[in-house]
């Protein structure tokens, strides 16, 4: 890192980013925007750093989802608040059945910009160019809305400092108390569809009567009212990314105070492009989404270029194949990473590669899929002898119809009941709790092989 520089990638190859018509609106901005203080804080960066080595060891689990793209329009408290409060309950069903923490990091506070298969789109014959998430343009179908806008990333960063502050609010203010989160959770598996849940639940319940008992309650230890809470998101509008980019007082190291964790995409991660220059360089945890196309030649370039110290809690390789496709490419890449001897957290993204078109022309995602993607993840990570480090899911605590199936199986006539998301289809509070039962289900098998193991709390 001692000789990158946070506009180097300017001189790099850029794709997947717009192409601002007003070059003396976007410096402007770009300039207020290095004078706005940071989101968030190196410690936090390194303390989410260090939960991730142990997840990389299986002494940890990550938990990372959240919305597919934030948008401007349905911001608001609530939508924050529900989306925490079932995280904050696969995170208890996750740890019940690993036995070990559960770090919990949050696809939001930053997750405006997204990636597009084609620059264009076309609707009733008219061509116009792609939303590309609303810290870039507007969703509304017309020229003027489309336009790439510069002061869009100035209500971005108001939007993420206020979801921030809020998180913050419920992470430590005894919202996350851990009996509430079982009472949501009890609530859950109550109704006849989740009765298959209701055993793990109240052996949940055993364990909390146990610890009360012995005297350890939330009044007394204040883990029991709190969590850490993290944020994260595709850096990919690189000129949002490079604004916010700050020295670490306390090592010289450069932080992204965009977010504490930070990824790039399937789309833009080529070894010599501007994407992995940026994120070379500074110091937070960088995921890497890796797609069917990802090439082994490739890959041991990139953790070269974006771990050069063999950090463990540094890299975290995001594995995105689609239900069926596992087993051809991910043992090909867990055995380059073992043959470069490389500390990887190896995640489980089973939404991206299971994205479908309905007959009645919805984007929509089989539970049924998400699932079989993530039972073979665990089942080839058991083959190898490798960890599984965590899950990556893009869900809502809303209770939309975007995902088909589940125990409350949402059907594909139900699409169009409460279809609201602004890009991908994202699982709802239903779906991603049943989520987090069946995935705990694999955890508490990986514990009786050895290969998730208990850990000092982090």
């Amino acid at each position: 890192m001692g000789n990158w520089q946070k506009s180097g990638w300017r001189a790099k190859p850029r794709i997947q980013m717009p192409d601002y018509t007003d070059a003396a609106a976007l410096a402007e901005v770009e300039a207020k925007l290095s004078k706005y203080p940071p989101l968030v804080f190196a410690g936090e960066a390194r303390r989410l750093k260090a939960a991730l080595g142990q997840a990389s060891r299986g002494e940890a689990f990550l938990l990372q989802g959240g919305d597919c793209a934030e948008s401007f329009d349905q911001f608001s408290a609530d939508a924050i608040r529900d989306t925490f409060k079932v995280m904050l309950q696969m995170a208890m069903v996750l740890t019940f059945g690993a036995k070990v923490p559960v770090i919990k990091v949050g696809r939001m506070a930053g997750q405006f910009a997204k990636p597009r298969s084609a620059p264009t789109e076309v609707i009733d014959g008219v061509e116009l160019p792609s939303y590309r998430g609303d810290i870039v343009n507007d969703l509304g179908f017309t020229p003027e809305a489309r336009i790439p806008d510069p002061s869009r990333m100035l209500q971005a960063y108001t939007q993420s400092a206020a979801t921030l502050n809020l998180l913050r609010a419920f992470s430590t203010g005894g919202y996350a108390d851990v009996n509430e989160v079982h009472r949501w959770i009890l609530g859950f598996t109550e109704s006849d569809e989740a009765e298959r849940f209701r055993d793990m639940a109240n052996r949940i319940t055993d364990a909390l009567d146990f610890i009360r008992a012995a005297g350890v309650s939330a009044e007394r230890q204040h883990t029991l009212r709190q969590v850490d809470f993290y944020t994260s998101h595709e850096a990919l509008l690189l000129e949002y990314e490079e604004a916010l980019t700050r020295v670490d007082s306390t090592t010289g190291q450069w932080l992204a105070g965009s977010g504490h964790m930070i990824w790039i995409g399937d789309r833009t991660r080529q070894p010599d492009g501007a994407h992995v220059e940026f994120c070379s360089g500074v110091q937070n945890p960088i995921g890497l989404k890796c797609g069917p196309s990802m090439e082994v030649s490739d890959l041991k370039k990139l953790m070269a270029k974006l771990n050069p110290r063999n950090e463990a809690g540094r890299l975290t390789l995001i594995a995105r194949f689609g239900a069926g496709k596992v087993g051809e490419h991910l043992p090909r890449l867990i055995r380059a990473v073992e043959q470069e001897g490389a500390k990887v957290t190896w995640v489980c993204d089973p939404m991206h590669g299971n994205t479908i078109k309905s007959n009645s022309g919805y984007k929509t995602r089989p539970f049924d899929s998400v699932l079989r993607e993530v039972q073979e993840f665990f089942a080839i990570h058991r083959a190898e002898g490798t960890v599984p480090g965590g899950v990556h899911f893009e869900m809502t605590g809303l209770d939309v119809t975007e995902c088909v199936g589940g125990v409350m199986a949402v059907s594909y006539e139900d699409l169009s009941d409460r279809y609201h998301t602004a890009c991908d289809p994202r699982l709802n509070a239903s779906q991603s709790l049943e989520l987090a039962f069946l995935v705990a289900e694999e955890l508490t098998e990986m514990r009786r092989l050895g290969q998730v193991k208990p850990a000092a709390v982090i």
